[in-house]
């Protein structure tokens, strides 16, 4: 009987380790998407539309409108501006929980012109919009992941 209680904890004491390490790697993934989300959004530059930009006009904000929701959809906005993307990536990973292992995981922006964005619509900085790109990058980010916590 104590080598099958013994062989028992074997088993739940890997289990709880390998739990932890897919844990972290999704963790990983939903930073790395997140990251790559905020760094390809277009910031806008007024030289280039046909139409001069409002007064006060600072590019930014769409970059700053990237929100993490767990098991439902952010569809959270902000007029906050984020040219460079650290602190829209600082947010993201403050809103990742500890436990993400299990949940379905949304990343969104929803602010009116992300559609029209990710169509394509900012032609100098985004061609192929943010999305479209970052899944077809999702299996090396994937696989970069688990290489490096495992």
């Amino acid at each position: 009987m104590a080598v099958t209680n013994a062989f028992s904890e074997q088993i739940r004491a890997f289990a709880k380790k390998a739990d932890a390490r897919a844990n972290l790697v999704v963790k990983k993934i939903l930073f790395d998407v997140g990251s790559k989300l905020v760094l390809k959004s277009p910031v806008g530059d007024p030289k280039y539309w046909k139409r001069p930009a409002p007064p006060g006009y600072v590019g930014g904000r769409f970059r700053a409108n990237w929100q993490y929701g767990s098991n439902s959809i952010n569809k959270t906005t902000t007029m906050q501006i984020d040219k460079a993307g650290a602190a829209t990536i600082g947010k993201l990973q403050g809103s990742i929980g500890d436990r993400v292992l299990g949940e379905v995981h949304f990343i969104t922006n929803s602010l009116p012109y992300a559609i029209p964005l990710e169509n394509g619509w900012s032609w100098r900085q985004a061609p192929n919009g943010m999305v479209q790109v970052t899944v077809l990058e999702f299996d090396p980010i994937v696989r970069a992941a688990a290489a490096e916590l495992t």
